[in-house]
């Protein structure tokens, strides 16, 4: 990965397919304001790792390298590493751990959404 430091983004939450195309954009923005480095995306605060947040994930990843970053991801419980190992993204698990900065920015929600459990 690049020796720049790594921009960090914290997914929280409950991660809902329509929340992937502000996420993607969100992270295009970031990178464009950035001066480089990869990113990590710390996933630590999933409250409910399912498939849409792998496909978050998995675009959020391609949205990186079509802007010429790599993306790794941390802090994955468990039971979130084997589903990313089920559907083949467990190359993303542990490729760099950079430590917490104050200046992370954090993506996704802090809490269910009504309806949601």
């Amino acid at each position: 990965m690049d020796t720049t430091d790594p921009i960090v983004l914290r997914v929280a939450g409950v991660i809902e397919p329509a929340d992937v195309p502000r996420l993607c954009e969100e992270l295009t923005a970031l990178l464009m304001g950035s001066g480089g480095g990869d990113v990590v995306c710390d996933v630590g605060g999933v409250t409910r790792p399912d498939l849409a947040t792998v496909e978050a994930l998995a675009r959020l990843r391609l949205t990186a390298q079509r802007l010429g970053h790599r993306m790794a991801v941390r802090g994955a419980q468990p039971a979130f590493r084997e589903l990313l190992e089920l559907v083949g993204l467990d190359g993303l698990l542990g490729e760099v751990t950079p430590p917490a900065a104050p200046g992370d920015r954090t993506m996704g929600t802090s809490a269910s959404r009504p309806g949601t459990t």
